[in-house]
């Protein structure tokens, strides 16, 4: 017979059932977010986390410094854009961030100019963005999507590293590379994204997180009553006495 120990199995049972029941539960639309638009209880929980993770990832200050270190330096570089039809607008971004002789063709685009205002106007443009103003950066490139001027600023940037390590501009490759991932990078991941700090949710988070450990030690529990219910329980082996 399968159930060798019939307590423990129906204890094994009902956990797991109830651990389904609430499983499904969170799958249910039943939660809102600020805006009141219903959502399930691990979006709700995704939308916490994300919120939390914004608000530790303001870098904007400590790039602007780093940005201050490149001021007045030329740099004349050539690249090639992995993604050809962002070239145009890369071309556009950087003759309305201070560049000169800009020149695109066939994916590749052609500038020079003052690497602090350029990686400035950059800045001020992940700004915006972090800040979830994308009419700013619409505006300053005549109506262009946001989130496409933030993908131009990182396609143009990312080879820009490479030309900069050969002219052997390493102090500007690393300023180049600050940007990208401090200021470009954020800006774009959490744009629409309402920050939120640790310190302003203690309670919350503690509830979640003890939430977590207690569901989980939930599912195990059900699966070791389950398998002693069926005799499957391990045991420690006696130790053979020599005679």
């Amino acid at each position: 017979m399968l159930v060798h120990a019939k307590a423990p199995f129906i204890r094994g049972c009902l956990l797991l059932v109830s651990f389904l029941i609430l499983f499904v539960i969170m799958l249910m639309p039943l939660m809102k977010d600020e805006l009141g638009n219903h959502m399930t209880g691990l979006q709700y929980a995704d939308n916490v986390f994300n919120e939390l993770s914004k608000g530790s990832s303001y870098f904007i200050p400590g790039v602007r410094n780093s940005v201050k270190t490149v001021e007045g330096k030329t740099v004349e570089l050539s690249v090639k854009l992995k993604k050809a039809d962002l070239a145009e607008l890369a071309g556009m971004v950087l003759e309305k961030s201070g560049a000169t002789e800009v020149r695109v063709e066939n994916g590749k685009v052609t500038f020079s100019g003052n690497l602090g205002v350029i990686l400035t106007s950059a800045t001020d443009d992940a700004n915006n963005l972090y800040n979830n103003d994308a009419d700013a950066v619409a505006q300053k490139y005549d109506g262009q999507p946001a989130l496409k001027v933030a993908a131009a600023w990182w396609y143009l940037l990312s080879p820009s590293i490479k030309e900069l390590q050969k002219q052997h501009k390493i102090e500007e490759a690393q300023v180049v590379d600050n940007v990208m991932r401090r200021a470009i990078e954020p800006g774009n991941n959490f744009f629409s994204v309402p920050p939120a700090k640790v310190s302003e949710h203690l309670i919350l988070m503690s509830a979640m997180l003890i939430f977590y450990v207690l569901y989980t030690l939930w599912y195990g529990f059900a699966i070791f009553e389950l398998f002693e219910g069926m005799g499957l329980a391990m045991t420690k082996s006696k130790v053979k006495q020599e005679s």
